[in-house]
């Protein structure tokens, strides 16, 4: 069943139009079903009514004609009329008609007319035709078979008629893929906006005409489009105007700690922590900033992750790199590169100095694995720590932070249509992958 539903089409476009196709084939062929029916039963009854006036002129030509002349007679229809007379014997080879309803038909149309008494044979000793017993006089010898050619019972195949069927049933189709592109054609603009919109953009509006109810999803989704990127601009400026207002009265106490405070251990302590608040604002923006606004660039990963690593080359911790063969793809540079930092920043922060970053391409895909041997994360919490503002309460754990690194990777690898998994490590350890599918 599984595999049976695999071979089935995906999308509404193919699947309406095939029902449609179905439909229009059934309805052809019930068509030329009923148009065989209504056909075959006047021609049965017109082949009947052939074979009784047939019959009737044969008898007519037979009673007049000179007994002495009757031989002539019967070459000269046979010649002329194609229909054959031939004596009855009583030593007679008789095969009846087939028992089908057109026979059926021409059977009870000739007995009506001629009498209960006649006959209808298929063959006469071996040979095929449509055969009428009839009678001259009233004496045995004066029993006749009359044998009309088996055509009459056939029926020319209408090959104009199915050259015109199949024109008509190949427009029908043709309007019916037009129809069902019509109708879905806006229904695979809204999925694309959707899926823009769910990776943090903002689309533009979507054609807004067509039939009430998609006009009326056109207008819902629209409107809702609208207001997301309302309530994101609004974020982002409460963010920004927050972030402004506390830098300066951070910038003005590292300045006064630098002249104040005499100590230097303290005076170090005090502007490491308002370095690490500056930073934490830092974080607040880069979140509330977003990434959909910068354009795709068809670029090569090994190279953003090799610049990224590059960043953290004065560490006493740097990244171990791994780069395998990759295609070259669409990537928000920036972006990627500013998750790369961040797993790079993870890895650092409770990983120790065992950090792996290993690229690679699977099934149309590019992995980037980011590795290291700390204490990793309980399988239960991972789902949670994606989402902002979350941490582990663990060693992993970091009092310093916002919760906001891994949700912004999550969030970039979104972006891209790709995911983010995080995995024990064998030997003990945390796997941080992103898989970003190859986009040509």
């Amino acid at each position: 069943m599984i595999r049976i539903r695999s071979l089935l089409p995906r999308t509404l476009l193919v699947r309406t139009f095939l029902l449609i196709s179905l439909l229009i084939f059934i309805s052809v062929a019930s068509w030329l079903t009923l148009f065989g029916l209504a056909e075959r039963e006047p021609r049965a009854r017109q082949l009947g009514q052939l074979a009784v006036s047939v019959v009737n002129l044969t008898t007519a030509a037979l009673v007049a004609a000179d007994p002495v002349k009757r031989l002539a007679l019967l070459r000269d229809l046979a010649e002329r009329e194609g229909v054959h007379v031939y004596p009855a014997e009583p030593g007679d080879v008789v095969k009846e008609l087939p028992d089908s309803y057109f026979f059926r038909i021409v059977d009870d149309t000739t007995r009506a007319q001629l009498g209960p008494d006649t006959r209808l044979a298929g063959s006469v000793n071996g040979q095929e035709g449509i055969w009428v017993s009839f009678t001259v006089g009233d004496t045995e010898d004066d029993d006749y078979w009359l044998m009309l050619p088996g055509e009459h019972a056939e029926s020319d195949f209408p090959w104009h008629w199915l050259g015109w069927g199949g024109l008509s049933l190949a427009l029908a189709l043709f309007v019916a893929w037009l129809i069902v592109s019509r109708v879905t054609l806006p229904l695979r603009a809204l999925a694309a906006a959707a899926r823009e919109v769910g990776q943090g953009g903002h689309p533009d509006a979507i054609a807004e005409h067509g039939a009430i109810e998609l006009r009326q999803l056109a207008v819902a989704f629209n409107r809702m489009s609208k207001n997301l990127k309302r309530i994101d601009a609004e974020r982002a400026e409460i963010l920004a105007g927050i972030s402004h207002d506390l830098r300066t009265p951070l910038s003005r106490l590292r300045l006064e700690a630098e002249m104040s405070i005499e100590d230097a251990a303290t005076r170090a302590a005090v502007v490491d922590d308002i370095e690490q608040m500056d930073a934490i604002i830092a974080q607040f923006l880069a979140y509330a900033r977003g990434e959909s606004a910068e354009p795709t660039e068809f670029a090569d990963v090994n190279t953003v992750v090799s610049h990224a690593s590059a960043l953290h080359a004065r560490a006493t911790n740097t990244p171990h790199l791994i780069l395998g063969e990759l295609p070259a793809t669409r990537i928000h540079p920036q972006a990627l590169a500013r998750a790369l930092a961040n797993l790079v920043d993870n890895a650092r922060k409770y990983g120790g100095d065992q950090i792996t970053v290993e690229t690679r391409a699977e099934n149309r895909s590019i992995v980037i694995d980011v590795l290291d041997r700390g204490p990793g994360i309980p399988e239960g919490e991972i789902e949670r720590l994606k989402r902002p503002f979350t941490r582990l309460e663990n060693a992993r754990t970091d009092a310093n932070s916002t919760g906001l690194g891994l949700a912004i990777v999550e969030r970039i690898a979104r972006l891209h249509d790709g995911s983010f998994e995080l995995l024990p490590r064998d030997g003990g350890g945390l796997i941080a992958r992103l898989r970003l599918p190859v986009r040509d």
